[in-house]
Formats: C-alpha cells, structure tokens, sequence
C-alpha cells in the first residue's frame, strides 16, 4: 500500500524537487538576459534584432525540444517501476529525435533572411538578425541533447546538478559575450555577432558537462553504449508523446513570436522595449516553470505507483506554491517597472524616456497575465506527467492561435491601442488555456489512475 503523504510533506518534496529546477530555468534565462543587458548597452538597433532573431530560433527550439521533455514523465515512470531499461531506452531515442530534428531546420536558420522579411520587419533589423542567426543556429544540436540530457537526470531527481551545469554555463556565456560584443580582454569587437558565437560556446560547454556527468555517475544506464543501434519501438513511443508536446511548445512560443513581428509593425523602439518586458515576466515565469517541471516528475512518479491520492494532493500544492509566486509578481511590476526597464537601457540613450514610457505600460499588461500564464505552466506539467499530450496539445492551439494572436492584432492595430493592446490579446490566449487545461485535468485526466478499491 503506498504511503499517504500529507500537504506540509507535499510542499516540502516539491520544494526539494523543484527549487534546484526553478535556479537551473532562472541561470538558463540569465544566458538570455545577458544577451539582452549587454546589446541593450551596445545600442538599440542591435537589441532589436537580436530579439526579432531570438523569437525565430525559439520557436524552432521549443518545438525540438518536445522529445526532451517527453523523456521527462518515461523515465520518471520508469524509475517508479525500477525499469532501468526503459530508463536508457526512452533517454536514447530522445537524444536520436532531437539531433535528426536538429539537422532537418538547421537550413531555416541558415537562410532566415527572406522569412523575417516575409514577415514585413525592417531590411536592417532582418538582416542583422538573420546573420546572428546563421552562427548561433549552430548552437541548437548541442542545446537540444542537453535539454534531454536534463531531463533525464531530473527525472531521477537528481536536479543538484542540472542547477550547477546551467549555473556554469550562465558565467561562460557573460564572460564571452562581455569579451566579444565590445572587443575586451584582448578580443575583436563582434557586436551582435560576438553575442551569437558566445551562445555556441555557452551551449556547447553545457554539453561537455551534461554528457561527463550522466557518464561519469550514472555508469549503469550505459547511454553511449552503442548508440548507433536503432530502438524503433522506444523511438515511436518518444515521438508520439514528444511531438504534441513540442506542438503546445510551440503554439505557445509562437504566440510570443507574433507578438515580437507585431510590436516590429509599430517600429523599432516599441520592439526593443517589448524585449526588455519580455525578458523581465520570462524571468518570473522560470518559477513556474520549475514548478511545472517537479510536477512533471511527481506525476509521473504517481502514475507509475498507481497513487490517485498522491498525484491529487501534489497538484493542489503545486498550483498553490504558483499562485504565491504569481501574486508576489504582480506586485512587484506593478510598483518598480521603471527601475526594472532602466536596467536595461544607458542612461545616455536619447531613446531611453520612450522606451520607459512603453515598457512600463508593458509590465502593467505582463503583471495581468501572471495568474494564468502560471496556472496554465502548471496544468500542462502535471498533464506531461500523466503522459496526456494529444488534447492538450489542441486545447493550446486554439488558446494562443485562435483567441491570443488574433485578439492581439485587434487590440493593437483595430482597436490602435498598439504594444498595450498587443499584450492585452496575450493575457486573453493565456487565460483560455489554464481554464481549459486545468479543466482537462482535474476532471479527466486524474481518473485515468483508479481509485482504490474500498
């Protein structure tokens, strides 16, 4: 008989789990940020572009990066069965998906140009994104092995060390791109692509560490072993859950893509002051994402135990420990937005006062979506766990594609209420999809785990 668990031990063990995953997200973002910091300081134009290019290249990454998280919930499962063997299986074929997927778009990224321009932006922005584009496009293979590589360790709760790789990581990638963005230390003044060549490095030393370590420790699950040998029934397995979740991943991201191309429309400006919004409510949405991934785990734990109780007490202690993450944010972009913004921009920039003005108003309308961008993060953590992709993955689309994007382009161009209302159509994608994807799983996707008999 599994053991009951109380609330207080609930939290405690999402705390264990996740707190590690909520430092590696936030060093993750830190990467991001840094980029963004240090182009913001080396000047507009190049801030733009770089937040024009880095919305393509995600878009591509998230969706790669659904048969890593579909590694997640296997393995956790697994683990909870003591089935070592579909632990290295599930962990092998998610390293095999990622790197023939990485191979399939790399050309998107090599000749990103003519696509951005599609996309009516601005000839200069375009073009100094697509060439950012062409050499940290290289950086997506070794990032999408690690992302399963991470996976797989945090599956088997060992998130100690997918906190201190990231964190590694976060400090290779400030110190190369300070020495190549502005020419320090020695080295040639890059700009923009000094901040590309240093996300290759930054990923590729993540890579090194991640593959050391799952070796090194984790002798038993031989994962190189022989890893030419195809496992086709393991390999569908991976695709089938890590394509609808790649498919959510990136309705979501390219919700927030459209919403980059949109605030292009406005103008340069209003495009930078969105990166700098963007990058502050992504670097609070880490939280939860953390969160939703020691859900993941925990779900995927109780489904292979086959413990209703235990899965339903967990996410009602998950989903609280958002909701006062969510609350302590909106508080905080509701009543320091302008020294946030001001992090990012010189003090000399005869820019500065406008890009203030809007990303303030941004912050306002980011502070909005907190409660269910949180709660929406979470219902899809716990939903991976259970393995259940399929529907949540067409709930997503039509949360982002049919009410965010268009509600988007009607707030801020029809309605003229331009970046504000743009935000505001995301607020209304994102309230969609945590109703209908908590739905889906407290009345639903829980019963697929029976009840005990009495």
């Amino acid at each position: 008989m599994n053991k009951v668990m109380t609330y207080q031990g609930h939290f405690r063990a999402i705390a264990v789990l996740g707190l590690p995953l909520v430092g590696g997200h936030l060093a993750q973002f830190a990467i991001g940020l840094t980029d963004t910091i240090m182009l913001g300081w080396y000047g507009v134009e190049a801030l733009a572009a770089v937040t024009l290019a880095s919305s393509f290249y995600f878009v591509l990454f998230l969706f790669g990066g659904g048969f890593g998280l579909a590694v997640m919930p296997m393995a956790a499962t697994a683990a909870a069965e003591d089935d070592e063997t579909s632990i290295r299986r599930s962990t092998r074929m998610g390293l095999w998906l990622s790197l023939l997927y990485a191979a399939v778009v790399m050309p998107l990224l090599w000749w990103s140009y003519p696509i951005l321009i599609a996309t009516d932006q601005d000839p200069q922005v375009a073009e100094t994104a697509s060439e950012y584009l062409r050499v940290a496009g290289w950086g997506l293979f070794p990032a999408l092995v690690v992302m399963v590589l991470k996976s797989y360790l945090a599956a088997l709760e060992r998130t100690q060390v997918v906190l201190w790789i990231t964190v590694a990581a976060a400090v290779v990638n400030g110190l190369t791109n300070y020495a190549l963005i502005f020419g320090y230390w020695g080295a040639p003044e890059l700009g923009v692509m000094g901040a590309a060549i240093a996300s290759v490095v930054t990923q590729t030393v993540s890579l090194i560490a991640v593959i050391i370590y799952a070796v090194k420790v984790l002798p038993e699950h031989s994962l190189f072993q022989r890893f030419w040998r195809p496992d086709w029934e393991m390999l569908l397995s991976v695709l089938k859950l890590g394509i609808p979740i790649g498919l959510t991943l990136l309705a979501e991201v390219s919700l927030f893509a459209m919403s980059a191309f949109m605030m292009g429309w406005i103008g340069q400006v209003p495009l930078a002051a969105h990166g700098i919004a963007l990058n502050l409510a992504s670097a609070t949405f880490m939280v939860h994402l953390g969160l939703s991934n020691a859900a993941t785990i925990r779900a995927g734990n109780a489904l292979g135990r086959k413990d209703r109780a235990h899965l339903e007490k967990g996410a009602v202690a998950v989903t609280g420990m958002s909701l006062v993450v969510s609350i302590l944010t909106i508080i905080l972009f509701l009543t320091c937005a302008e020294p946030l913004i001001s992090v990012f921009v010189e003090p000399q920039d005869p820019k500065r006062p406008e890009i203030l003005a809007i990303g303030t108003g941004l912050l306002a309308m980011a502070a909005l979506f907190q409660l269910v961008d949180g709660a929406q993060v979470i219902a899809l953590g716990l939903l991976r766990g259970l393995q259940d992709a399929k529907v949540p993955m067409v709930m997503a689309g039509l949360s982002y594609w049919v009410v965010g994007i268009p509600a988007s382009y009607y707030f801020g161009f029809i309605r003229g209420m331009e970046g504000v209302g743009v935000w505001l159509g995301l607020v209304l994608g994102l309230a969609c999809a945590a109703v209908l994807l908590m739905a889906r799983f407290w009345l639903r996707s829980v019963r697929i785990i029976a009840e005990p008999a009495a």
